[in-house]
């Protein structure tokens, strides 16, 4: 277990060393945040710093960092490096700024920000893309709960059972008052996600099942390249596009700038913890990543956690941790709808606090989510999971033009450019190869990504010049 423990203290230590330099980069201050100045009784709505974290960390966590974890943890135990360093260095960096600069922008969305420091084309693309995501995002958060909870129900209660329930539930958390579903049920449900975890890091150690060390080697059993596809499946477990849609959510919730390090910085590494324990128990569990991968082939995702977690805690412990993995998927299902309607909201002009309003954005929305549930949810998955690592790229993009505006210091934009540019060069080269893009050739696809983010680079590197440039002018 050396390389697991190692891989938390690596995290622990990224919080506070890290995690301060992005906050000493950033500048938080003591001025009037969007919860107190727009208060409105449905989006703005002050709450306690515990109560935002918990909101936060389960609005992002998903089953990314469970099944994205387990099938990242088919390449080998190398997953656990951009499980930690993707966190520390990118996944954390960019919840935190995504967040902090929508608090700055009276809680606009990633989309809205994007026209503020990217122009008006990058706004409408953004907003298209963001809403695809969002939907996508919703209905895989409907397929895979519901997996779950057909095989802790009598036969009776299938699949398409659950997908009315959820969706119906996704209908009054999308309209009601953040404080009235969402405040009051996911602090229940985060503590529910941290002791799920801790059952089953307690399961790996009692069971005596070996976690294997930290080897570079690519132990994926069909020979999928480490580079880019690793860095795409594990998704939300690293770093993940979709928590800049959702970290506006609870920056219009955040009573205190000074709080948006324990909030967006602490739940993605946190985040990252959940996502460590399930890639090494998935290994542990199985054995070898060949018996991991042939069981998701023959299980699928949903099949293999209900294996693992009646495996290492009884059908009792299973079923709590089970439901603990239910919550994930559910309470960023719910936001992911209620994001989209949001920036639906800023298109259209709609003022959310009449209940017509908000049903006229809502249930468009889930019916297209309910109808693209009856596709293949590998299929889904993998056109989500691409979508998600590009909308982290865009969204680190604009955190680096707002930097290179709002800091003093333009240098200090490389925090957000570095990990932007690599997040270009994955998102290019997995589109370029994959089976569901354009299928070409690896030479391809790695020289196109890698031409695509150094000419992104040198493009910002143009504009550190340029604003080094004006600087010197003024002074």
């Amino acid at each position: 277990m050396i390389s697991l423990l190692l891989s938390f203290a690596v995290l622990i230590i990224g919080y506070f060393v890290y995690g301060h330099i992005v906050e000493k980069v950033f500048k938080p201050d003591d001025r009037e945040t969007p919860a107190y100045a727009k208060k409105d009784g449905v989006d703005f709505i002050p709450m306690p710093t515990w109560k935002v974290f918990l909101v936060q960390l389960l609005n992002i966590a998903g089953t990314g960092p469970i099944f994205g974890a387990l099938m990242g943890a088919c390449f080998g135990p190398v997953v656990f490096l951009w499980i930690i360093f993707g966190s520390v260095l990118g996944g954390g960096v960019h919840d935190y700024m995504s967040g902090m600069i929508s608090e700055r922008n009276n809680g606009a969305s990633i989309a809205n920000l994007s026209g503020i420091y990217l122009g008006t084309f990058a706004k409408w693309s953004m907003r298209i893309f963001s809403i695809v995501l969002l939907v996508l995002t919703g209905t895989v958060f409907v397929t895979s709960p519901a997996a779950l909870l057909t095989k802790l129900t009598p036969p009776m209660f299938g699949n398409p059972f659950w997908y009315i329930v959820i969706l119906g539930y996704y209908v009054l958390a999308t309209m009601f008052p953040i404080d009235k579903i969402i405040g009051k049920i996911y602090p229940v449900f985060g503590v529910m996600l941290i002791i799920m975890a801790v059952g089953i890091m307690g399961g790996i150690i009692v069971g005596g099942y070996k976690i294997p060390e930290i080897t570079f080697q690519n132990l994926h059993p069909e020979g999928l390249p480490v580079w880019p596809f690793m860095f795409v499946t594990v998704a939300c477990g690293a770093i993940s596009g979709f928590h800049s849609t959702q970290s506006p959510l609870v920056a219009k919730c955040i009573t205190s700038e000074k709080h948006g390090r324990k909030v967006f910085y602490g739940a993605m590494l946190s985040e990252a913890v959940i996502a460590l324990i399930w890639a090494a128990g998935g290994v542990a569990f199985y054995g070898t990543t060949g018996g991991l991968q042939a069981a998701i082939s023959e299980m699928g995702q949903s099949g293999v956690v209900y294996d693992i977690a009646t495996g290492l805690l009884g059908k009792v412990g299973g079923v709590l941790a089970i439901v603990g993995v239910v919550a994930c998927p559910i309470t960023s299902g719910d936001t992911a709808f209620r994001s989209a309607r949001l920036i639906l909201a800023e298109i259209t002009k709609l003022d959310q606090k009449k209940i017509r309003c908000r049903l006229d954005i809502t249930l468009p929305l889930l019916g297209l989510g309910g109808f693209l549930t009856q596709l293949d949810f590998n299929v889904l998955w993998r056109y989500f999971s691409w979508s998600n690592q590009t909308l982290a790229m865009i969204s680190l993009w604009v955190a680096t033009a707002y930097l290179l505006r709002e800091n003093k210091n333009k240098l200090a934009s490389l925090l957000t450019a570095l990990p932007a540019t690599f997040m270009t060069a994955v998102s290019v080269t997995y589109i370029f190869m994959a089976d569901e893009g354009l299928g070409l050739s690896a030479a391809i696809g790695y020289n196109t990504g890698v031409v695509t983010a150094f000419a992104f680079f040198v493009f910002y590197f143009y504009h550190v010049i340029a604003y080094n440039k004006k600087s010197v002018n003024k002074n």
